[in-house]
């Protein structure tokens, strides 16, 4: 059986004898950049609170409780003095080599445009776009993290970031109860089907629609980099169990 420092030296293989590869990422790619997960032990949806963070980021949750959804979106969610990874940064250089043909992720911290990525497909939005939930307007992050908000009856402001029309400010990322951007989902497929060699990492698999995304992969090499077994391992090729930058310093 090979060990991890054999499986490294073989992606590093495949890497260079491939004509391309596509990443899918998960939340795992940024927790070494210090931007908690969801799922693990120490994750967002294991935290001791009144209302469970699912019920919180959903879509009837924003419409219903905007308030003590910024509460929570602005302190949970929103990482703006993170920097990108070892893993985020590998990445980068080997997509300028032309190795990397797109990263497909499933985070919305920006990281990977941030280590220089260029072609980063975001299937769950992104913190720095944001939209007018009435007119459409677009607004920057600043907006969302600064904005007064609706003026309460005592004179105070509730937090919540409005349009100048009068509407509420909502992020550009997906929420429970919201379809995933069918533009990125067919890019996404259209990539993964295409691609000589995906390689998984960082992420459960357990968040569909996203891992249903992998059923469309048609090359020779799958690649699957995570810290915990995911219910896809046993269609991997190349099947490593450790941390990503463990993995990516090396390659």
């Amino acid at each position: 059986m090979q060990n991890n420092a054999e499986k490294i030296k073989l992606l590093g293989q495949w890497i260079e004898q491939s004509d391309s590869f596509v990443f899918f990422g998960g939340a795992g790619v940024s927790t070494e950049s210090g931007i908690p997960d969801f799922r693990s032990a120490d994750g967002l949806y294991n935290e001791k609170s009144e209302i469970p963070p699912e019920r919180i980021i959903s879509h009837t949750f924003f419409k219903m409780h905007p308030k003590e959804f910024f509460e929570f979106y602005k302190t949970k969610m929103v990482y703006t003095k993170a920097k990108p990874s070892v893993t985020h940064m590998t990445l980068a250089r080997l997509e300028k080599e032309g190795k990397c043909k797109a990263v497909i992720t499933q985070n919305i911290d920006g990281l990977h445009q941030a280590a220089g990525s260029v072609n980063v497909l975001e299937l769950h939005g992104s913190i720095y776009r944001n939209y007018c939930i009435k007119c459409g307007r677009p607004y920057d992050l600043d907006a969302v993290m600064t904005g007064k908000g609706i003026r309460l009856g005592d004179g105070r402001f509730d937090g919540v970031p409005v349009c100048e029309c009068g509407g509420i400010i909502k992020p550009d990322v997906v929420l429970y109860e919201e379809s995933l951007d069918e533009s990125v989902l067919k890019e996404s497929v259209s990539l993964i089907s295409n691609t000589p060699m995906l390689i998984i990492g960082g992420t459960s698999l357990n968040v569909y629609p996203a891992a249903g995304l992998l059923q469309h992969f048609r090359g020779s090499h799958i690649v699957l980099i995570n810290k915990e077994p995911t219910p896809f391992d046993e269609n991997a090729d190349l099947l490593i169990q450790g941390a990503l930058g463990d993995v990516f310093k090396e390659l």
